[in-house]
């Protein structure tokens, strides 16, 4: 209406953190109980966001924090997993969509195994897995890196074998012997560091792969076929 006062984008933005930081600093009576999921879409809905995004993101949470111990070796991982709560089962069509989606996100085929209630994707040490869980439904991931213990061993054992080589050189005083063995001490110490290097990052790209899995999961679930951005 003439003579009223607007705002513009960046003040809308503005009003509306701050009206829901109050929100959050002073929670309603019966608020503690938290919100379904059900409950953040309506929310969602009503705010003018996508309920697709929504779910999304509480798949992504859900997924962030539920990630599981995994195993470790010279402090560097060799095992990625996420366990993620479902609504329900998927249909068949929700389930072949996230079957897609595991092929394109991890360029693999893989193999599909159905048993009862059970429903697999497997690739080598890689897999996806629908199962019954306390209180409904969950999608499992996980993965191992397979050669990173034979590498570490393998440079171990060569590391030693050097050593000893080099050990009995020097007690014999021949220094030119030293050569070899130095060489063979120094290529296996490369090889367990390459090793340490190297898993940090895969561990990085598979945990970035599975937690997009995970929100590609809710939003399929919720009704949201298309691809995430």
């Amino acid at each position: 209406m003439a003579g009223q006062r607007t705002y513009n984008d960046d003040e809308v933005r503005e009003i509306f953190a701050s009206a829901a930081q109050r929100e959050l600093a002073e929670p309603r009576p019966g608020a503690s109980q938290g919100l379904s999921l059900v409950e953040l879409q309506d929310i969602g809905r009503e705010a003018g966001l996508d309920v697709a995004e929504v779910t999304r993101a509480a798949a992504a949470l859900d997924a962030h924090t539920a990630q599981l111990p995994v195993r470790t070796t010279l402090g560097a991982p060799i095992e990625v997993t996420r366990v993620v709560p479902l609504p329900r089962a998927p249909t068949t069509s929700e389930w072949e969509q996230l079957v897609g989606e595991l092929r394109a996100t991890f360029r693999a085929r893989g193999r599909v195994i159905s048993q009862g209630g059970l429903l697999e994707w497997v690739n080598g040490n890689l897999h996806a897995c629908v199962e019954p869980g306390e209180g409904g439904y969950r999608l499992r991931l996980g993965t191992v890196k397979g050669n990173a213990l034979a590498v570490n061993a393998l440079g171990g054992v060569g590391m030693l074998a050097g050593l000893a080589a080099v050990a009995a050189a020097m007690m014999s005083g021949a220094p030119q012997d030293l050569i070899v063995p130095g060489m063979l001490t120094a290529t296996a110490l490369g090889t367990v560091g390459a090793n340490r290097i190297r898993l940090p990052r895969w561990a990085s790209e598979r945990s970035r792969q599975m937690d997009y899995i995970a929100a590609r999961m809710g939003a399929i679930m919720a009704g949201d076929p298309r691809p995430a951005d």
